[in-house]
């Protein structure tokens, strides 16, 4: 099969863990940029990649890369491109979204119109034809320009990789699955240690942790747009792929997950969430207040998204709120404690200095990810 280069882009803080995973996964590693992970691999890596990571936002099967610094050379460029191995004569294709960051070239609207014109210009020419009706499959193009260098690909994805199809029910200001899969990896936790979320909103970090013990596939449950493109991927390739993730499902109840929220509504939607998952079996949700956080077991992890005050008369209440959990967590004295905030004052209001804080972007919102950890749990 024929070798792609394919990029996979992240949250930014978050390239590490998608390298290991994409190497994890058997894949060479090309380039890592920020918010950007490039690896080599053939139609079943493109389709494993959609499949089986559980960090990226997409998967991109790169069509070129080229220096621009004017519209006529962006032009030029992306009609250079081989577009016609991977668009059919009835294609729909159109620049779904441009990025530009410290480029000459800034305006998204008209880097998306040139860049459709030179399409139409080559596909034109190769297919000999003057009007496209593009009845068939879509085919996304997305484009990233820094400093003048322009990275051109096909979105083999179409709706983001953190849609898992379980999240039917959202709390408020829920954390996308592939973030909160993320904030697991960043940790040592694995399928022995207890894991709490003591603000489980939409039970989406247990979930994500539930599908990793149980081995899992993120996206086994779905579908993608590049599973329209038998010329590109064989539907055969696909099938392989799915039945694979279901092979390695290793089905376990065997695990301590648990999450609390003070909402009992949320908890019931929490409950719903994990069952469509198929995780339901594995995690204990239960309507508590952060003030009841307790558990007798030792070496547990709390990993967690508490609430970080954006608006007004919420943000009043965070100190308190910090204070109650860092007050709990002192007495769970082997346990670590990792969560993802933008409130400012967590090392002060938790009492001790984190041993590790990354900046993340969830969302638009910058945030840092603090991580309080405990000791190591004997060898056994």
């Amino acid at each position: 099969m024929k070798t792609f280069e394919l990029i996979a882009p992240c949250h930014f803080g978050m390239e590490a863990v998608l390298k290991r995973e994409i190497v994890d996964l058997g894949y060479d590693v090309t380039d890592v940029t920020d918010g950007r992970v490039t690896f080599l691999g053939d139609a079943e890596a493109l389709c494993r990649g959609n499949i089986f990571l559980r960090t990226p936002e997409r998967i991109l099967l790169k069509v070129g890369a080229f220096h621009a610094e004017t519209f006529e050379e962006l032009y030029q460029g992306t009609r250079s491109l081989p577009w016609e191995d991977y668009i059919p004569v009835d294609g729909g294709f159109k620049v779904v979204k441009a990025a530009s960051v410290k480029s000459k070239l800034f305006s998204p609207s008209d880097i998306q119109s040139i860049m459709k014109k030179a399409m139409v210009d080559r596909l034109g020419e190769i297919y000999h034809v003057n009007w496209f009706t593009e009845e068939g499959s879509e085919y996304p193009v997305r484009v990233f320009l820094l400093k003048d260098e322009v990275t051109v690909g096909l979105d083999t994805t179409g709706e983001s990789l953190h849609k898992r199809g379980y999240r039917r029910l959202t709390a408020k200001a829920p954390i996308a699955e592939n973030l909160a899969a993320a904030l697991i990896l960043l940790t040592p936790w694995n399928r022995e240690r207890i894991l709490v979320d003591p603000f489980c909103g939409s039970g989406t970090i247990p979930i994500e942790a539930a599908m990793m013990a149980a081995n899992m596939a993120p996206g086994r449950k779905r579908k993608f747009i590049a599973m329209n493109w038998p010329e590109v991927v064989p539907a055969q390739v696909w099938q392989d792929a799915f039945e694979e993730a279901e092979d390695v499902i290793s089905p376990t109840t065997d695990v301590d997950l648990q999450g609390y929220d003070i909402d009992g509504r949320v908890v019931a939607a929490a409950r719903e969430n994990a069952r469509l998952a198929g995780v339901e079996h594995m995690i204990h949700f239960q309507q508590r207040e952060v003030a009841q956080l307790s558990h007798p077991k030792k070496y547990g992890f709390l990993i967690t998204n508490p609430p970080y005050g954006e608006r007004l008369e919420e943000k009043k209440a965070l100190p308190a709120l910090y204070r109650t959990l860092g007050e709990r967590f002192a007495l769970l004295d082997t346990w670590s404690l990792c969560m993802i905030t933008s409130y400012e004052q967590v090392e002060k209001d938790i009492g001790r200095k984190a041993d590790k804080n990354r900046k993340l972007y969830n969302g638009m919102i910058k945030t840092y990810y603090y991580q309080f950890m405990g000791p190591k749990p004997p060898r056994t």
